[in-house]
């Protein structure tokens, strides 16, 4: 790959989905985009990025669905679910009491594991959420990751990485070598195609939002932008959950992080007044 051809994708990847590359990851692609021209029947990247540059939309959907598939698991790194289960949903079921309503949005939901794992500490709420409605909302960049959360079949290895063997037996049905999240959880995610830098506002109001380890990949100033544009997401006394390496100190005061609860943060009020409609759809639970 040459240097012209590596400046060129290093542009693509930030224009079309806000990942930012430094000059020295050419390794990083290589290694994501060489097998997709390969596959494509293309003797390497030079001739990939000489398809793109002639206008072919589909091996630029390729190549940024390549470089932004990122690694997921079930009850990824644990603490922020305990966050949900022991300080999120206990505030939100004695603010929305009136209501019975709670509306929950993962941002890049990748291939399903971090909103059916929300999904299962909501079912295991058990008593305390009937006659609620619950609504997921799973987003993700990639048609093909969210193919695969909808259908929600996970291999031996995915299901054995942070999924404890209680759930497993509980919310899943083997099938061969494969396991399948059973039709009721499945129900409770509702999932899009959405790019965060684009315009996300017709998503609604919500009461939870996980936008976990992709905001790492952005630059400062487009991280600056999407933390203004969630915070006009979300209720007043909402909770925003970021990654353990994220956080919006030093870039935004649109939220404010809670004391002793990391990657936990509440809007400060600093923020424009919410004016947008709550949709319709609605996932019973």
């Amino acid at each position: 790959m040459t240097p012209p051809d590596y400046e060129y994708l290093r542009k693509l990847l930030k224009d079309h989905s806000g990942l930012d590359l430094s000059a020295d990851k050419q390794y990083l692609i290589e290694s994501r985009l060489l097998p997709l021209a390969r596959k494509s029947g293309l003797s390497g990247i030079p001739d990939l990025v000489a398809k793109i540059r002639a206008g072919s939309s589909t091996h630029t959907v390729q190549v940024v669905e390549a470089m932004t598939t990122n690694e997921t698991f079930f009850f990824r790194d644990k603490v922020p679910f305990d966050h949900f289960r022991d300080t999120i949903m206990p505030e939100v079921l004695r603010a929305r009491a009136a209501r019975r309503s709670v509306r929950i949005w993962c941002a890049a939901g990748s291939t399903g594991q971090e909103p059916y794992s929300l999904a299962m500490c909501l079912n295991e709420m058990g008593a305390a959420l009937a006659g609620w409605r619950v609504e997921i909302i799973a987003t993700d960049l990639s048609q093909e990751v969210l193919e695969k959360s909808k259908a929600g079949i996970y291999s031996q290895f995915e299901v054995q990485r942070g999924l404890p063997i209680q759930m497993l037996v509980k919310y899943f049905k083997q099938s061969g070598e494969l396991w399948q999240i059973n039709p009721e959880l499945r129900a409770m995610v509702q999932h899009r195609q959405l790019n965060l830098l684009h315009d996300f506002s017709q998503l609604g109001t919500f009461d939870v939002i996980f936008c976990r380890n992709v905001l790492i990949y952005f630059d400062q100033d487009t991280k600056i932008n999407i933390f203004n544009r969630l915070a006009r997401l979300m209720e007043a006394d909402g909770f925003l959950v970021l990654g353990a390496a994220e956080t919006v100190v030093g870039l935004t005061d649109t939220f404010k992080p809670i004391r002793e609860r990391r990657g936990l943060y509440r809007p400060s009020g600093v923020r424009a007044a919410l004016a947008m409609p709550r949709p319709a759809m609605a996932v019973g639970y």
